[in-house]
Order: structure tokens, then sequence, then C-alpha cells
């Protein structure tokens, strides 16, 4: 029978106590993570969100109360009365809260638990399907209550530096409209609108940029944005930015605030030291050196350009891609020459799922020998110019792409990361970060057959590059920047164009009309006409940015309540069927999927 707190209040949670507060009386409340009764004595393990703590009822006077702890099961919500004590059996290295107990004097049970569908431990080993049903059950293991409570701590030291540093919290609307640059919207049917949908926000970057337009200067938000695509570990149909717009400045005055950000958070989080300046390197260089525009800079394995090496050479493979405007690369996998030929047959495979024809390999044994798949296209001066180029040394695998740039960038990018899984190289334990600048303004898209902005039609091109713009677009840099951490994309912005002739240009280069630019954006231009300044912004994956200072490998893991992979809910069971009326309110008619 559940009893009442009855004025009974809590002074301490579990792990707040120590050895500093033994012989005072205290009470406690939370959940029985185990009971054990040694007959005549009980010990309860006793969790809240900040540790476990040993309660012992025993005594000569105390049978009631022993006889009552006895019945207690896990999950069971208790509070309890007692004096803190030195441990009376050997210390808990494992616990904080290892060298003391309470001696407890009262015991109320305050809620009482079914047996849970799985044990609510740490690292738990239950299907996470199950453990997202029975999602409130699964919050409560230690480990994400941590990943929770350090996402609660970043989010208020970026509100705190923000404030500090000039900036004001703004909200922006999460109805919208709809637009059809970059990922694809959910939209919401209006009611009162019959046929008219509002889109939610991929991002709240035309209202930031308004907010500059009238005046505010320094804004951010911590934002909820939705994108309606497929997902993967790092991706969730409803995620969480930090999202930030200045005025009057240039790419350094972001990169400085944000480097400062940083700083903070990573030293007052995890305190690791992160040096400033963070390394910048272009786009051009990231791709040319690591095949990928996050490079994980962690480890080498750098790409290296054999094009002009192999130029002669008779490997059709090689011949065939430089004669149709490819490039030849390569990476050096050190030390790891004596591969077995089936898991080099496994990395070809991989390099086919990001679009490689085939992997041509050279294997030098410690012996000085060498094992090859086009050996015998090559003469063996050309061969030995290869692996000198590649600064190949005997115990050393080298892999070779060939193709379109895109390809092989994509190829070896995303092999070397893969042979460093294997060599079990990369640590979550270090963070290196890099700034990626002066990416393309535009990339070609085969499917719709025009160009389309690689980041959103609002950056500004680089000055010196908008000679380009109609002869030459693929040719144009903009004034963008990611911030990359081991890999991953953590934040990305631009200098925005705020110039009407530079945005109208912009629209048109992209396929819009006038009248297309207008319907869409109209409210954006009309407000360019009334003195806009200049202005320039980022935003940060709240989620992704967490999920890697809390060292786990998917977002689900700091997020309260994520979806799974396709976009539902398992313990809401959300999106769900709604009632005919609720449709015939908002005029839709679902039609039968054929």
């Amino acid at each position: 029978m559940a009893e009442s707190m009855n004025g009974l209040k809590r002074t301490h949670r579990c792990g707040e106590l120590s050895s500093a507060n033994i012989g005072e009386m205290v009470t406690v409340m939370g959940w029985v993570q185990k009971n054990r009764n040694k007959g005549g004595i009980v010990f309860v393990d006793l969790r809240d969100r900040s540790g476990i703590l040993q309660i012992v009822f025993e005594g000569d006077d105390k049978a009631a109360l022993i006889d009552k702890a006895a019945k207690l099961r896990s999950e069971f919500v208790i509070a309890v009365v007692g004096k803190v004590e030195a441990r009376s059996g050997a210390v808990n290295e494992n616990l904080a809260t290892g060298e003391i107990e309470i001696r407890a004097e009262e015991l109320r049970i305050l809620s009482e638990s079914e047996t849970p569908p799985f044990p609510i431990e740490e690292n738990s080993k239950t299907k996470e399907e199950l453990r997202l049903k029975y999602r409130y059950l699964d919050l409560r293991r230690p480990d994400l209550q941590r990943n929770l409570m350090m996402r609660s701590q970043i989010a208020t030291l970026t509100r705190q530096f923000l404030s500090d540093e000039g900036f004001l919290e703004i909200e922006t609307p999460i109805l919208g409209k709809s637009t059809p640059e970059g990922a694809r919207d959910y939209l919401v049917p209006s009611r009162v609108h019959p046929g008219s949908f509002y889109g939610l926000p991929q991002s709240p970057q035309l209202f930031k940029q308004l907010l500059m337009c009238s005046g505010y200067d320094r804004y951010f938000q911590i934002a909820k944005c939705f994108r309606d695509e497929d997902l993967r570990a790092d991706r969730q149909p409803e995620f969480t930015q930090i999202d930030m717009e200045l005025s009057f400045v240039e790419v350094d005055d972001v990169i400085d605030v944000n480097e400062r950000l940083l700083v903070k958070l990573f030293k007052e989080v995890l305190d690791v030291e992160v040096a400033l300046p963070i390394p910048r390197m272009t786009w051009q260089e990231a791709m040319d050196r690591y095949g990928s525009d996050k490079p994980d800079t962690r480890f080498g394995m750098e790409l290296v350009d054999v094009t002009e090496v192999v130029k002669g050479c008779d490997f059709v493979v090689f011949k065939g891609a430089i004669e149709n405007g490819g490039t030849v690369r390569g990476i050096n996998a050190k030390g790891q020459g004596g591969m077995p030929r089936k898991k080099i047959d496994k990395l070809v495979d991989f390099a086919k799922d990001f679009g490689a024809k085939g992997l041509a390999y050279i294997a030098l044994q410690e012996d000085g020998s060498m094992k090859s798949s086009f050996a015998k296209f090559m003469t063996e001066e050309e061969m030995q110019g290869l692996v000198q180029a590649m600064s190949g040394e005997p115990g050393d695998l080298l892999l070779f792409a060939a193709d379109r740039n895109k390809v092989v960038w994509d190829v070896l990018g995303n092999l070397r990361l893969e042979i460093a899984r294997q060599m079990e190289i990369l640590d979550k334990n270090e963070y290196k970060f890099a700034w990626i600048t002066e990416f393309p303004l535009l990339e070609w898209s085969d499917e719709q057959n025009r160009f389309m902005a690689m980041h959103h039609p609002f950056t500004m091109p680089m000055e010196e590059d908008l000679q380009y713009i109609d002869s030459d677009p693929g040719r144009v840099r903009a004034k963008a920047y990611d911030i990359v951490l081991n890999g991953n994309e953590i934040g990305g912005g631009s200098v925005r164009i705020f110039q009407n002739d530079v945005q109208e240009k912009m629209f048109e280069v992209l396929g819009f009309t006038k009248e297309q630019a207008y319907e869409q954006f109209g409210f954006l231009l009309d407000a360019f006409k009334y003195g806009v300044p200049p202005h320039a912004g980022l935003a940060y994956g709240l989620d992704r940015m967490v999920m890697l200072m809390a060292k786990e490998d998917s977002i689900r893991d700091v997020m309260a309540f994520p979806k799974v992979k396709d976009a539902s809910c398992l313990m809401t069971e959300a999106p769900s069927l709604v009632d005919e009326k609720q449709l015939g309110e908002l005029g839709l008619e679902l039609q039968s999927a054929e």
C-alpha cells in the first residue's frame, strides 16, 4: 500500500552525500535498485539521478522496519530517514558514495512497481526497440541520465556565454511558410485556410535574417527544427539547433565568438582544453587531403594525387579515368601490407558502395616483395615510382581509386575512415576541430538538371568570384564555413547576401524567375529594400555536439524521446491515424495507397 510524504522533505539527493555528512540525520528519496536480505539485516541500493546510495536496515528493536524493507522490490519508490555512517563493510570503490551508508530509522513506500520489462542498468544489453517502447524506464538508466544532464549543462552554458557576448534570445515561429529549397518540409494543414499548409521550419534562417534587418544586432535561439528525410545514427526528423546571427561582421568575427564558446563548453563540461586558433582549411584542401568536407584529422592516411605519376601507363583503369578528365589518387594504410586477400576484397566491395568500379592495390610485404592487383599492366619502373609517390615502405598497403574527382574523393574519404575503424585508431577521448572554409557556392544536381545552393540561397559569394557567376557558376566560392569535430560537421554558417541585386542574381542562377523568387521569399526581398546591415550566422546541431561530447555513437542516446529509423515513436505510437471528423475539418481526404 503506497504511503504519502505527509510533510516529509528530502534533505539530499543520494549522490550528494559523502563522509563529510557522517553523523547527520538525512532524508533521501528515490528508486530501489537492488534489495539484499541477509537474514535480520537488509541492504537496499537507492538510486536517483545523482547516483546510488546504500541503505542498511538492522537492529533488535527494528523488526517491523526490517520486515517492511525485506518486501521492497526493484523500482519501488521510497523515502528513507536515517543517519549517515561510515560503511560497516568494505568500501565500494566503484561508487561515489562507497565510503558511507544510511542506517535507516524510518521507511515509507511512496509507490510500488511491477517488474520492469528489462533491468535498469548502465550499458544495457536490452534491444533498443524494447527500450524505446518503454523509454520512460530506459531514461532511468544512469548513463542516459548523465547524457541528458550534460545536454542541459551545455544549453545553460551556451545561454550564459551568448548573453554575456551581447546576444538576445528571441523565439521565431514554428508554423511558417513551406520553401522548396533544401530537404523536404513537414507540412501542417490549416483548418482556417482550407487547402493551405504551414511548413515546419528546417531552420529559423529567414526569420533570423529579418531580425538583423530589424536592428537586433545579435540574436540566438536554442531552436527546434524539422526535416522530413531518411534517418541514420546522427539524424532525427526533429532536432535542436543552437542558432545565431550577428550584424556588422565578417567571417573572422563569427569564427572568433564561436571558438571562444567552444573553449568554454569543452573546458567546463569535459575539462578539455581547446587550443586556439582552431585550424582552418579550405573546402578544396579538405577534399584533396581527406576526400571529405568534414575530415577526421585524428589520424593521417591522407589522399595522394598520383595522376601525373601514372599518366603514361598502360593500365586501362588509370588511363581511362585520366582521359575522361578524372584523377588517380591513393591512400597509404601504414602497417597493413599483410592484410589477408579476403579482407582486401571486402574493402573493394566497400569502395563499390561509394561509386567505385573497383579498387587497385599494392601490398608491400615485410620481405621487400609486393603483391598487386595491377602490376602486370605496369613496368617495374612505373610501380617503383608509384610506391615512392605514396611514401610506401615494407608492411604498407597502398589503395588507389581512379574516376571523376567526386567519386575518387567519396571512395577514398570513406575508405580511410573504414580502415581507421578496423585498425581501432579512432580515440573518442581525443577532440580534433577544424574550420572548413570557402565552400563552392553551388553544386550541380543531375536529378534537377540545374545548379543548387550548396548551403542555401542566401549565402554570400566571395566578391572576387562574382565575375564568374554567369560564365562558370561552379567556380564561384562562398563565404561559408563549417566547424568539424572528429569527422562530424557540428555546425555551419555563412556570411549572408545583403544586397538586393546579388540576391536576385543568386535566384536567377538557381533557376527561379523573379516572380517565383517573390512568391517564395517576397517578404525577405521586400525587407531588403529598407536598409539591411551586413550580417552572418552559424548554427550548431546540439544533438550531434552532445553525442560527441558524451562519446555516444547515436544521437538517440542524448535525446529524451527520439524517433526510430522510420520516423515513428515506439512509445507513443506516433504518427497515428486520426478520425474522419478531424480530417473533414481540415478539408482533407485520404487516398488509399495503391
